[in-house]
């Protein structure tokens, strides 16, 4: 059974330390040994919360993502990323945090678990339901091209504000990233049917245990999406 739990970074050291380990080691099998947003100062951002997936009879994470929400003193990692090729994401990026905006970010996935959709689609789906306890008015994202078709399936779109119709060399010159922005995880308006019924019922039952259907078959997933400390407005 797989266990999927969501926490603010700060309030759980010990996990975001197992989450980095897991995620340095997905990106060394895939050759990329340096990339901005494994910068590992999240840990210790208030404004910084993460859903692991753990192994629930070993407690290993073998998969998970972060929610990085806008503020002027905490860069997000993707205008930290594309600044390097293009300025205006600075100025993308506070347009949309006037509503509060949250980028989804350092999606990893075990190739233990591989085959399973946990990564690009069941744990994408529990960002996004996490996005109205910490009442975001818009999520962002910098994707990789196996991770943005089931990404537009959710509802996000692509941005195309920046880089080249939003498409960027990243993070290596072989490697395609594009932006991607949701305008409403609330309504989910852009989302495919069957996604954004999924996505409103894990909303509704954020703490419970659910049958899950992969290319592998079923298996048992045991959601803790109720974070203890969704109120990050009190820290700006």
């Amino acid at each position: 059974m797989f266990r999927f739990k969501a926490f603010r970074a700060i309030d759980d050291p010990k996990r975001c330390e197992n989450f980095i380990q897991g995620h340095a080691d997905v990106l060394r099998q895939y050759g990329v040994t340096k990339v901005t947003s494994s910068n590992n100062d999240w840990m210790f951002n208030p404004f910084v919360y993460v859903i692991t997936v753990e192994m629930e009879d070993t407690g290993e994470i073998v998969s998970g993502l972060r929610i990085h929400i806008a503020h002027p003193k905490y860069p997000l990692p993707m205008e930290m990323a594309v600044s390097q090729v293009d300025h205006k994401i600075f100025d993308l990026v506070k347009q949309y945090s006037i509503e509060g905006t949250g980028e989804v970010s350092g999606l990893w996935n075990s190739k233990s678990i591989s085959g399973y959709g946990v990564g690009a689609v069941l744990l994408i789906r529990a960002g996004i339901a996490i996005a109205s306890q910490l009442k975001l008015g818009s999520l962002l994202a910098l994707v990789a091209e196996y991770t943005l078709k089931p990404s537009l399936q959710k509802g996000f779109e692509i941005e195309e504000g920046i880089g080249n119709s939003g498409t960027f060399f990243y993070p290596k010159l072989d490697l395609v990233a594009t932006s991607i922005v949701m305008k409403d995880p609330y309504g989910l308006p852009k989302a495919d049917q069957s996604e954004r019924e999924i996505i409103l019922g894990i909303r509704n039952n954020l703490q419970c245990e659910k049958v899950e259907i992969g290319p592998k078959g079923e298996f048992l997933v045991k959601y803790e999406l109720l974070l203890e400390n969704p109120d990050w407005r009190k820290d700006v």
